[in-house]
């Protein structure tokens, strides 16, 4: 499944974001490094919302800051509205900021426990300097509003002073006040309770149909994932292995990972047996030193010798629907003009 290639991706017209070959590595002592994230291409349709799962540690978090150049990635591209954004720096890249915006995972932590909420979602207008005091104090009312927060009780309180799901709402008002074109959403409810993260995924969509968001949703929990996504990319130590339409890949899944990730998803039965079906093993390699190959392929029961000796390419095994693996759970659709 550890796979590259760019057969999934859209005409660049297409798409308000584009990433391709993005490399993420980070230092791991002298003369080595870890490879966080390896030759990920995806798109993003304006209007579109990506869910982007798999494991801890398989690098989407990473590749949500990578987009958002928080750090800007080792190699690669990250187009968004047609501008490159690995090309901007300084100045011109803090001008772009405004269009992209990030909501995340731990919502307490992302606000400043020193400032009102009326301060913190009103920052970013100060900054910009866009409209008057009277103008902004009253943009600031007007999304506190659209997010369930009321203004006039909650402007002059501290985040403290909130539950985890109120500084949530509050992270999302901050981030949609200056009608960004793409938000990234780093798991903006894994940190809250079960009876909360309904609300806060029923308040995106609202907000992402009131203010024509683009999204790419990162998360582990594929439940949740369905419900908020367009399309679904699944990754696995750094690598992209299958993206499709959620209905697709949740019935037929092509990648034996991807099939091993939806069969861990509980069942709400008690006369499930939670055992009876096949669950992935093995521990995640280092991606110090990752297998050569195809990556999955030390904890995959499908590997054969070619896994070790190439790295799979993405392939179309549906429509939209794609997967990068030698020996797919699902027939491959020969494309007009490849053989």
């Amino acid at each position: 499944m550890a796979g590259s290639g760019s057969a999934h991706l859209r005409s660049p017209e297409a798409a308000l974001l584009r990433v391709e070959n993005l490399v993420v590595d980070f230092p791991a002592g002298r003369n080595r490094k870890v490879s966080a994230v390896a030759n990920v291409s995806f798109d993003v349709a304006e209007g579109e919302t990506l869910g982007l799962v798999g494991e801890s540690g398989c690098g989407k978090s990473t590749t949500g800051k990578a987009i958002m150049q928080l750090p800007p990635p080792t190699r690669g591209s990250v187009r968004l509205g047609g501008v490159e954004l690995t090309g901007l720096s300084g100045e011109k890249l803090r001008a772009a900021r405004p269009g992209f915006q990030m909501i995340f995972q731990d919502p307490i932590s992302s606000l400043n426990p020193r400032r009102t909420v009326a301060d913190i979602v009103e920052e970013p207008l100060t900054i910009w300097k866009l409209g008057t005091p009277a103008e902004r104090r009253q943009k600031v009312e007007d999304v506190l509003a659209s997010v369930g927060v009321d203004p006039q009780a909650a402007a002059e309180r501290k985040p403290h002073e909130f539950s985890g799901g109120q500084c949530q709402r509050i992270s999302i008002a901050r981030a949609v006040i200056t009608e960004p074109k793409l938000i990234i959403c780093d798991e903006p409810v894994s940190a809250l309770d079960v009876s909360v993260q309904a609300q806060i995924l029923n308040l995106l969509e609202d907000m992402k149909a009131r203010y024509g968001l683009t999204l790419v949703f990162v998360a582990h929990d594929l439940a949740v994932v369905k419900n908020v996504s367009d399309k679904v990319a699944v990754m696995y130590l750094g690598k992209m292995c299958e993206i499709g339409p959620p209905d697709a890949l949740y019935a037929r899944p092509a990648h034996p990972y991807t099939a091993a990730l939806l069969a861990a998803i509980p069942v709400p039965d008690p006369a499930v047996d939670p055992t009876a079906n096949a669950h992935l093993g093995g521990e995640l390699p280092s991606p110090i030193d990752p297998p050569s190959g195809c990556r999955f392929r030390t904890r995959c029961e499908r590997a054969q010798d070619l896994c070790a000796q190439a790295e799979p390419q993405m392939q179309k095994v549906g429509e939209g629907h794609y997967v990068a693996c030698h020996f797919p759970l699902e027939t491959p659709v020969a494309e007009p003009g490849v053989h």
